[in-house]
C-alpha cells in the first residue's frame, strides 16, 4: 500500500463494557505486537464488534483497560481512533447500494484530505491533491485485492451489483485510504465459502505483514493469529481478578445492535457539522 505502514501494539487487561442489556464482554486480556493479524473469534452475539470497535476508540469500555500504541483507553479514544480505521462493520461503515465503486472512492478520498490530512495538504495546488487522491486510490485498490477490470463496469459498477467478497474487499478498500496503523474489520468469515475465506484471510495476512495490525472478528480463527475468544460465561464478581484470556458476556443477540448506535451517536456528536459539510461538497448532501 504505497510502501509499509508503522502498525501499533495492541494489549487489554480485564476489559470489559456494561451496557443496558448487561456485559457485552468482559475479562479481555491479550497482547499483540505491531503488523500482528489478532482474531476475535466467538459465535455471534457475544460482544465480538463491541470489543472491535473498543479497540479502535469507537465505543468507550467500562471496565479494565486497554492501550493501543501507547494511547491508553478509555481514555484517549479520539488518539485511537486517529491511527484507526474500521471495516465492514453493519451499521457503521455500510455501502450505498446505489452508489457505484467509483463514488465510494471518491467520497472517501475526500474526506481523508478534509479530515485525515494536514492543513498543508489542503492548500496545495489542485492538480496536485488530485493526484494524491488517485494514488492512494490505487494503493488502496491493490491493498484489498480488488480489480477493477475483472468488473463488468470497472469502477461505475454499483455496489448492488457486487458479490460478498468484492464488496468486502470493498470496504477494505475504503479504509486502508486512510493508510491507518490499526485496521478492524468486522465479519470477515460470513457467508463466504471456505476458498472465499482463505482469499480474505491471506489478504488481510498481507496487511498485516506490511505492517498495519489487523483486528479481524469471525466465527473460527485460523492458526497464526493472536486469537482473542469470546463466547458466553459466567461474569466475575466485583472484585475478583479477569482471566488472562478473552471470555465475555451473554449470547443475546440483540447485545451487538445497539452498539453500532452508540458509535453513530457518538460519531455524530463529534464529526457531525464537519462530516455533513465534507458529504455535500462530494454530491451527497
Amino acid at each position: 500500500m504505497g510502501g509499509t505502514v508503522a502498525g501499533v501494539g495492541v494489549t487489554a487487561l480485564g476489559l470489559g463494557l456494561e451496557g443496558p442489556r448487561g456485559w457485552a464482554f468482559r475479562g479481555v486480556s491479550f497482547e499483540a505486537e505491531p503488523g500482528s493479524l489478532i482474531t476475535i473469534e466467538g459465535p455471534s452475539g457475544t460482544g465480538r464488534t463491541c470489543l472491535l470497535l473498543a479497540l479502535t476508540g469507537r465505543m468507550k469500555s467500562t471496565e479494565g483497560a486497554a492501550t493501543v500504541g501507547g494511547s491508553a483507553l478509555p481514555k484517549r479514544m479520539a488518539a485511537v481512533r486517529h491511527v484507526s480505521a474500521v471495516a465492514h462493520v453493519p451499521g457503521v461503515t455500510d455501502l450505498e447500494p446505489a452508489l457505484t465503486i467509483a463514488e465510494h472512492l471518491h467520497e472517501r478520498a475526500l474526506l481523508q484530505r478534509r479530515f485525515g490530512d494536514s492543513l498543508r495538504g489542503l492548500l496545495r495546488p489542485r492538480a496536485e491533491r488530485k493526484s494524491e487522491e488517485r494514488l492512494r486510490i490505487d494503493a488502496a485498490l491493490k491493498a484489498a485485492g480488488l480489480d477493477l477490470a475483472s468488473l463488468p463496469k470497472g469502477s461505475r459498477t454499483a455496489v448492488r451489483d457486487l458479490e460478498r467478497p468484492e464488496a468486502l474487499r470493498l470496504s477494505l478498500a475504503l479504509a486502508l485510504i486512510g493508510r491507518p496503523q490499526l485496521l478492524g474489520v468486522d465479519d470477515t468469515d460470513l457467508k463466504l465459502s471456505d476458498a472465499e475465506r482463505a482469499e480474505i484471510w491471506a489478504l488481510l495476512r498481507s496487511v498485516a505483514e506490511n505492517g498495519t495490525t489487523v483486528v479481524a472478528v469471525c466465527s473460527e480463527a485460523p492458526a497464526g493469529t493472536v486469537v482473542v475468544s469470546t463466547g458466553p460465561t459466567e461474569p466475575a464478581e466485583p472484585g475478583e481478578p479477569t482471566a488472562p484470556t478473552a471470555p465475555t458476556g451473554p449470547t443475546d443477540t440483540t447485545d451487538e445492535a445497539p452498539a453500532s448506535r452508540d458509535v453513530q451517536e457518538d460519531v455524530q456528536e463529534s464529526d457531525g457539522k464537519e462530516a455533513a459539510d465534507a458529504l455535500a461538497e462530494a454530491g451527497r448532501a
